[in-house]
């Protein structure tokens, strides 16, 4: 599928992107659990974070509020363009652009975030070296994923594999409370943060 392609079937998914809770993140006790994990695996605000893959920018627009200078980039400009007016409605500062998440054209950040995009890359391994390309010294890569119940999605043991290619210091956390994601689970979701050298 070419990118143009790609960009339309996530432009139309974006019509209907926030009728998932966990991609909303309107619930009060949902964001305040994703504040609770994410302000576990990233360090302190006002750190800058590439959020790849933003989607309808819920997840930036969380960490903005928490002080960090958010960069968000999706392939979508329907997804982005609501991301953009999500952190208007919520009054913070982020930017978000048009971009391929498994190649951004950024500036080093100290924090390279995706939530449920590896699983769908190409090329895992060379997406894996581009974020890590994009840390500074001391940066983190923070990966949100699954194996989902239809089969889709990554295993955690397979993405750590290919993490460890480009960083040695991976920890992998199970994301199973069910208040993160609106309903009890039956399947695979978890949190993996790698770290470069200091």
């Amino acid at each position: 599928m070419d990118d143009d392609s790609i960009a339309a079937e996530w432009d139309a998914e974006a019509l209907v992107f926030d009728d998932e809770p966990h991609h909303a993140l309107t619930e009060a006790s949902m964001r305040a659990a994703w504040a609770e994990v994410l302000r576990d695996a990233l360090p302190t605000a006002p750190s800058t974070v590439a959020d790849l893959g933003c989607g309808t920018g819920s997840v930036s627009v969380l960490l903005a509020e928490q002080g960090y200078a958010v960069h968000g980039i999706d392939v979508s400009p329907e997804m982005v363009a609501r991301a953009r007016a999500k952190a208007s409605a919520h009054g913070v500062e982020a930017s978000f652009d048009v971009g391929d998440a498994g190649d951004p054209r950024i500036a080093p950040v100290d924090v390279v975030l995706t939530r449920h995009v590896a699983w769908a890359v190409s090329d895992l391994d060379a997406a894996v070296g581009r974020w890590v390309s994009c840390l500074r010294p001391g940066g983190r890569l923070v990966l949100v994923e699954g194996l989902w119940s239809n089969g889709a999605g990554l295993a955690s043991g397979v993405l750590a594999d290919v993490v460890r290619r480009h960083l040695p210091s991976v920890s992998v956390r199970e994301l199973d409370d069910p208040v993160l994601w609106g309903y009890e689970l039956t399947d695979s979701r978890y949190l993996l943060v790698a770290r470069t050298g200091a």
